[in-house]
């Protein structure tokens, strides 16, 4: 082994015991890993991440929904992308309610709060459909492939959608501002 290996990559009989993760004496107390961000935005960015998985799972409803109103029911591609759209809204109002803003309780009767999610995210939705309309028009790879012009779509409305739905959808954390 030459010096420079050496000096680049002592071997575990070098090192002292406490740089050693398996003789250190150290070893046994783990400390918890502390996250710059503070437990504000911790809790953000938990919310967020909560909002992008509930996404994922909402763009699969809105994917199927929309192929099956085009192939089964003939409805074109943009009135199957309406009903694929409401389809997709209400699983993601209905997750984010019960898993992603669930310490949000804003006391809201289920039906006001669905129809507050859908108005509210009106935002997102001429966002995410002007992007789809675009690439169905100006593509024609997006044409011949809905899910690409959906998946464009579903990206461009998210940010917004989850700050106007945590601030006046699902109301603010008990005992704290939204």
């Amino acid at each position: 082994m030459s010096r420079r290996h050496a000096a680049l990559c002592p071997s575990p009989s070098r090192q002292p015991p406490e740089a050693d993760p398996i003789r250190s004496p150290r070893r046994a107390t783990h400390r918890r890993a502390t996250f710059p961000l503070g437990p504000e935005r911790l809790a953000l960015a938990r919310e967020f991440l909560r909002f992008g998985v509930v996404g994922t799972i909402g763009f699969v409803v809105d994917t199927s929904v929309l192929y099956a109103a085009i192939w089964l029911a003939g409805a074109g591609p943009y009135g199957g992308r309406l009903l694929s759209y409401l389809a997709a809204a209400t699983t993601t109002w209905a997750l984010n309610r019960q898993w992603t803003f669930r310490d949000r309780d804003s006391g809201a009767d289920p039906l006001k709060q669905w129809l507050s999610f859908v108005l509210v995210n009106l935002v997102g939705f001429a966002s995410n459909y002007g992007a789809y309309a675009l690439l169905i028009t100006l593509s024609p790879f997006c044409a011949r492939h809905p899910i690409t012009a959906v998946a464009a779509g579903a990206l461009t409305g998210m940010t917004g959608n989850f700050f106007l739905s945590r601030r006046f959808v699902f109301g603010a954390r008990p005992g704290r501002g939204p």
